[in-house]
């Protein structure tokens, strides 16, 4: 494990990475111009282009709403698949123990396919008034976090983002901490806190 971890008091996770606990990346996405740090070169909602796994209850959710959703997608894409499920892939950190990909469309994910930025499923609850959790896809709804392997992680591509450099925004941490409660319950969210107080406190026992 080359980056330190602190230890969680959980049942399912262990550890979180801490940079968790230290890293930050903007709170409000949509009021920020996203780009791509390495070139500067400026891409909206950059951490969407290349779609994002589902678990195949996720993709039933959404399926589900679909009815919801379709208005809110450019007329193009609404008749497209819109999950590649090509080569679905067993991961066991998810409930159904399997993972498709959201179809990628015009150099993103088909569900920014719209006429305005952001997610279409977040936005079709915003606009109709249902809630979109269990039907967002979780992976959308904590990143920059990750996990797996009873470890709570940052993405890999999180550094490739402008969002991750601006240095007066909330911690990680901070920004995914309800997210983090709605999917895993408040246990987990009570683990957390006590770590990121160890943190601050810069009491860490650190494994690596």
């Amino acid at each position: 494990m080359s980056d330190p971890v602190v230890p969680l008091d959980h049942p399912r996770f262990h550890a979180a990475e801490l940079a968790v606990f230290t890293k930050r990346v903007v709170a409000d996405c949509m009021s920020h111009r996203c780009a791509m740090h390495a070139t500067k070169t400026e891409k909206l909602d950059a951490c969407c282009q290349y779609g994002c796994d589902v678990d195949l209850y996720e993709r039933d959710a959404i399926l589900a709403r679909a009815a919801s959703i379709k208005p809110v997608l450019a007329a193009e894409v609404r008749e497209l698949p819109w999950f590649d499920e090509s080569e679905p892939e067993q991961d066991p950190d998810v409930p159904s123990g399997t993972v498709v990909r959201t179809a990628v469309h015009g150099g993103g994910c088909l569900f920014l396919s719209h006429d305005k930025r952001g997610c279409a499923i977040h936005r079709a609850s915003l606009e109709q008034g249902w809630d979109f959790r269990g039907v967002k896809p979780s992976i959308c709804r904590l990143f920059p976090l990750s996990y797996g392997e009873g470890m709570i992680q940052v993405s890999d591509d999180y550094v490739d983002y402008s969002c991750a450099y601006e240095p007066d925004a909330p911690t990680l941490y901070q920004v995914a901490r309800d997210a983090l409660a709605d999917l895993f319950g408040p246990e987990l969210v009570r683990a957390m806190d006590a770590a990121e107080q160890r943190v601050l406190a810069r009491q860490l026992p650190i494994a690596r």
